[in-house]
């Protein structure tokens, strides 16, 4: 394990002042279920840490589940299991909420917070995907004020994010969805419980009485090194009446694009027939049509 010093934070700006002073060598603990196994695990990116700042806390500030008007703030000491069980977000955002109750085990859940988890920089961290197919934005608290990008923005590069000195994520803001929009999120991991995705995929579909979608968003993660709406299959989808057969022709759709980007590699056999039936089962399931 590697050697560093402690600090526990009493209040936001004593976070941004001292991440600021003490630049890449300090680090973050919220939760602590990814940051504390990959410093015992001697990660080789925490080979310079000199500091943790335990932002704990801040609970009061930085926990909670906020309704407003038009959209839903999510402050970033939330926890999976306050999503997962938060009546806004099951209304709102079900597919949040599921994928939130796939992390992990019940501790891991309880301790592990949405803004460590998306500050991770894991392509394979289960909220990320349905959260950017939400639209969601990320506001980063730093020493001169506030800013807010879009969450998809937020990442450069696997293991990469858009965080300035003397920042650090303080909220999500998620626009609520169409009214009657359906959502889905499925997940494909080595086991069922307590497995990191090797693939998800999250999908919104609005659709009118005659079964005809009028709006899409479809994201799947694990695939690329920066999360990404998937805007040319949701052109694909919108305007045409759902079926077996336009599902089946979006999930191949997806495989091709991650095979355009990534290039064909070794996982490519495995990934692709795989991909391609998972976003099926994503599109079919939102649309409430039988499984094969």
């Amino acid at each position: 394990m590697f050697h560093f010093d402690y600090f526990r934070a009493n209040h936001i700006e004593e976070v941004c002042s001292f991440l600021q002073q003490h630049g890449d060598k300090s680090r973050i603990l919220a939760g602590g279920t990814d940051l504390m196994v990959q410093i015992h695990e001697k990660d080789p990116k925490w080979a310079q840490l000199e500091w943790v700042v335990d932002i704990s806390a801040l609970q009061k500030e930085l926990r909670y589940v906020r309704e407003e008007e038009t959209e839903v703030h999510i402050g970033a000491l939330s926890t999976h299991t306050d999503l997962e069980t938060s009546p806004v977000i099951q209304e709102y955002f079900p597919l949040l909420s599921a994928a939130c109750a796939s992390v992990g085990s019940p501790q891991i859940r309880n301790m592990g917070t949405i803004g460590g988890s998306i500050c991770n920089a894991s392509p394979a961290a289960d909220p990320l995907t349905p959260l950017i197919a939400c639209d969601a934005s990320i506001v980063l608290q730093g020493v001169d004020g506030r800013r807010t990008l879009l969450l998809s923005d937020f990442y450069l590069g696997k293991g990469q994010v858009d965080l300035q000195p003397g920042e650090f994520v303080v909220e999500f803001v998620v626009p609520k969805l169409p009214c009657k929009a359906v959502t889905r999120f499925e997940k494909l991991g080595r086991r069922k419980a307590l497995a990191i995705s090797r693939l998800n995929a999250a999908v919104v579909l609005k659709y009118n009485e005659q079964k005809q979608i009028e709006f899409a968003r479809v994201v799947a993660g694990c695939i690329f090194t920066k999360p990404k709406r998937l805007t040319e299959m949701e052109n694909l989808l919108v305007g045409k009446t759902i079926s077996r057969e336009l599902f089946e022709q979006a999930g191949k759709a997806v495989s091709e694009e991650m095979i355009r980007v990534t290039g064909y590699r070794w996982s490519t056999e495995y990934k692709q027939p795989a991909l391609e039936g998972l976003m099926e089962r994503a599109l079919l399931t939102a649309a409430e049509m039988e499984l094969e």
